[in-house]
């Protein structure tokens, strides 16, 4: 047995064979995701009172045997029988809810790193694991993932029985069925990788050539140096607690103090303009220090290529937008949901920023919007996340095309600016900041001269594929 670190996985990887006929399949539970799916499930049903004494008491107890060696698809076969009477569709919907809300930010990021690796390579990665579609599709499509090994339910009349469909795939069962289907698509078993974390999967481990125990339980790591299989150790996602909360919450206070006294400035010297751009300068640079985020920027120069201008970022993290207004400094407007208009700790930035409010839901929101292209006729650059709405996850959602026609309708152009790792230090919709540094690349000024208005969806998908790129090829070079 061997010790690997991620770098020395990924290395291995490179080196390695090519193609579909290789496959690459992953535990789900403990191996891509921290912890059990199945718990996002449970706490949903608990918080709305939906679990009795009786059921949690007896999950409990199947869950506590498993974790000592005993049969875990017993917990599995209970969480099946509670969707008796639903519909397939219904349990989908619960399971996207589910992603957005709570498991999203369960999948460790080298995981992602070694799926995204095999994939570079054109293998055929596979998700297999006892729990269902509705736990697992939404990661899986996240991830990219096209093919899923996955414990099937009876449906009868369009419901759910409560029951399974086959068998679970679990312990041997599922290295039956990565064993059938190695043979189904006529992969070549022994280049064939396998990653998982727990003693269940040995018999899964073992249906390939080359298997790997993934931050292994105890009983695993015995099994791994007896084999000789390598072990990766992967570090769980950042769940923030109390310092990441407290250090968000200084961070705002900092930023508040920044902009009051940026302000303060402008009234003393009887130069609005003045006041807020010190003030913007001073209260996001202020948050960042305070939250103790630093930015390693590539490309720097073209912040100022070109002013006024539409800047587009990719939007992973409540952190994005901060890092791209510390980056303008001056002379900038945004877009902000009408939802945050009235927060009082929100009021001094949006002064400063003064910054266009869109309700979404509402027919007006188009012409609501229309006050960006205000702001740029009027000398200021503007700032958009043009996915429209934070993902839950650091994967690019489609973009919308508002922030491309406002650059056409004021003659400016579109420069990206592209985020890579704020989701690390504040997951999706988290309250709080982990310290840490952000690597920022501001690419070239897009002109928007000759784009036509019945083709801004191309446009659109064309920038957005530059975020894309630059993702998987990161630039080099200094700040500059």
């Amino acid at each position: 047995m061997s010790d690997l670190s991620l770098q020395a996985q990924l290395e291995h990887i490179e080196a390695g064979p090519s193609g579909p006929k290789v496959g690459a399949f992953f535990d789900l539970d403990g191996t891509i995701v921290a912890g059990y799916t199945a718990g996002a499930y449970y706490a949903d049903r608990l918080q709305k009172g939906q679990i009795g004494p009786r059921e949690g008491a007896r999950t409990a107890l199947m869950i506590a045997d498993g974790l000592l060696g005993g049969d875990q698809g017993q917990a599995g076969e209970t969480g099946i029988q509670q969707v008796r009477g639903m519909t397939a569709e219904d349990l989908a919907e619960i399971g996207e809810r589910l992603f957005g809300k709570r498991t999203a930010r369960t999948i460790r990021p080298q995981a992602r790193q070694l799926v995204a690796a095999h994939q570079r390579k054109g293998h055929t990665v596979v998700i297999a694991s006892s729990a269902t579609h509705f736990q697992i599709d939404p990661i899986a499509r996240d991830l990219g993932v096209e093919d899923v090994l996955c414990t099937e339910l009876e449906v009868e009349d369009g419901l759910l029985t409560g029951a399974v469909d086959g068998e679970m795939v679990w312990g041997q069962g599922k290295a039956r069925a990565v064993r059938n289907f190695i043979r189904r698509n006529k992969l070549t078993r022994m280049a064939c990788y396998a990653y998982a974390n727990g003693a269940e999967d040995v018999a899964f481990l073992s249906s390939v050539g080359r298997p790997h125990a993934v931050t292994p339980n105890p009983t695993l790591r015995r099994v791994a140096e007896g084999q000789g299989w390598p072990v990766v150790e992967l570090e769980d996602p950042r769940t923030g607690g109390a310092r990441a909360a407290l250090g968000s919450f200084a961070a705002l206070g900092a930023m508040n103090v920044g902009m009051a006294a940026g302000l303060g400035l402008g009234l003393l010297r009887r130069d609005r303009q003045l006041g807020r751009d010190t003030a913007l300068t001073f209260g996001f640079r202020a948050y960042l220090a305070t939250a103790g985020v630093t930015l390693n920027v590539v490309g720097a120069l073209n912040l100022w290529a070109h002013r006024p201008a539409v800047f587009v970022f990719n939007h992973q993290s409540g952190l994005d937008a901060m890092i791209v207004c510390a980056l303008l400094q001056e002379k900038f407007s945004g877009i902000g949901k009408k939802e945050v208009q009235y927060m009082p700790f929100l009021a001094l930035t949006n002064y400063a920023l003064e910054t266009v409010f869109i309700d979404r839901g509402s027919p007006k929101a188009r012409e609501q919007a229309k006050g960006l292209v205000d702001r740029l006729r009027a000398g200021k650059s503007v700032f958009v996340a043009p996915e429209g709405t934070r993902s839950p996850t650091p994967v690019l959602g489609p973009f919308k095309t508002g922030a491309f026609h406002a650059a056409l309708d004021a003659g400016v152009p579109v420069v990206p600016i592209v985020v890579r790792n704020a989701y690390d230090l504040m997951p999706g919709d988290s309250k709080g900041i982990q310290p840490g540094a952000v690597d920022v690349a501001v690419l070239e000024p897009i002109a928007s001269d000759g784009w036509k208005r019945e083709e801004m969806r191309s446009v659109a998908a064309s920038v957005r594929q530059r975020f894309v790129d630059t993702m998987q090829d990161w630039p080099t070079g200094s700040g500059e």
